[in-house]
């Protein structure tokens, strides 16, 4: 075995070439025109496409920065307009706070004098109605006194009175109805 080894060696190695760094000058014609084929074909064929590629790529991202810087504007034009309508609502705000404190102000004025108008009706009423329960009280004892006297009277005069001035009494009476017929 070692002699085939050293016939197959004797001719030269294979893998030594004739210079430590360069490869063997057919290699090197060889992957030359094989380097300039690939390389003209990807210019001809791949490098349009890769254009192409880069090209829709950069339209693509201008159009995001397009659209982006007009939502950035519109969003800031929308917070101005926010900004101005907030001020005009705190505007409107006081406005109406005013107004309704206008409006309360007038709706106590107004219930305070209802009231002491309704105060006023019930103290000229309840005056009246003393008056006149006074004056009933007054003419109910009168009228009171009044029988209360007429029964004392008749039982006085019936003490007082006996039979016999009694019968001349009565007697008189009609004689004196029966004259003025």
């Amino acid at each position: 075995m070692n002699l085939m080894f050293e016939v197959l060696f004797a001719e030269g190695d294979p893998s030594q070439t004739h210079h430590w760094l360069l490869p063997e000058t057919a290699e090197i014609i060889y992957g030359g025109i094989a380097s300039v084929i690939i390389f003209s074909a990807l210019y001809k064929f791949a490098w349009p496409m890769i254009v192409k590629s880069m090209n829709a790529r950069t339209e693509k991202i201008q159009k995001e920065l397009d659209g982006a810087a007009a939502a950035r504007t519109k969003s800031e034009s929308d917070a101005a307009g926010i900004r101005r309508a907030l001020g005009d609502i705190e505007a409107e705000r006081k406005k109406i706070l005013a107004e309704a404190e206008t409006q309360a102000a007038a709706i106590l004025a107004d219930g305070r004098a209802r009231l002491v108008k309704e105060v006023a009706e019930l103290e000229a009423k309840a005056e009246a109605d003393l008056a006149a329960a006074r004056g009933r009280s007054g003419e109910e004892l009168r009228g009171e006194i009044a029988r209360l006297s007429s029964a004392a009277m008749s039982a006085s005069i019936a003490a007082s009175l006996n039979d016999r001035a009694q019968q001349d009494l009565i007697e008189g009476f009609i004689k004196s109805v029966g004259a003025s017929k």
